[in-house]
């Protein structure tokens, strides 16, 4: 059954080229297929550090949204808060963090990711082309920790394979 909802997942991605409509799909899709609760994208420009949220799903109101429609310059001390971040632009590979309260301080600042997104488990997804940040896709858990399998990870790969063209089209369109 996993299978069949990646595929259709995959071929909602490869169908459609518009990236708002593939994203806007993409959210809810994913969290069923990694039975998440929340997923969102944050997009961002390499050039300017101009970035936003333009996409989040949530399973229920009761886990905090993650939205922001307007471009905002990231705070120059963002990399230095959020190890997730700081990897995240040195185009290392995606990132899966079990459990937020019990990960390594290299990887996850606990007390950043308590403060601005609640969760328990992530999937810190890095969107990358030509050596650049583009963006980040973050599923999550909340209330308990995540063992991440490996075909969490193979879904992973494959949805941020196919997106990261997408990413960089929405960013070069707005023009930011």
């Amino acid at each position: 059954m996993r299978d069949i909802a990646l595929k259709a997942v995959l071929d909602k991605i490869s169908l459609e080229s518009e990236p708002d409509a593939v994203f806007s799909d993409l959210m809810p899709a994913l969290c069923e297929v990694l039975q998440c609760d929340r997923c969102f994208l944050y997009l961002r420009s390499p050039h300017t550090r101009m970035g936003k949220v333009p996409y989040c799903w949530r399973r229920s109101p009761e886990y905090p949204q993650v939205f922001d429609a307007d471009w905002k310059e990231e705070p120059e001390s963002l990399p230095d808060e959020d190890p997730l971040f700081s990897a995240a632009l040195r185009t290392e590979p995606s990132i899966f963090v079990e459990d937020v309260e019990t990960a390594s301080p290299n990887v996850v600042n606990k007390d950043f990711e308590r403060q601005n997104f609640g969760h328990r488990a992530l999937i810190h997804a890095h969107l990358c082309q030509d050596g650049q940040l583009w963006g980040v896709l973050q599923p999550c858990v909340f209330g308990q920790p995540r063992v991440w399998t490996e075909e969490d990870r193979i879904v992973i790969a494959k949805v941020t394979e196919k997106i990261a063209p997408l990413a960089v089209a929405y960013v070069e369109a707005a023009k930011v």
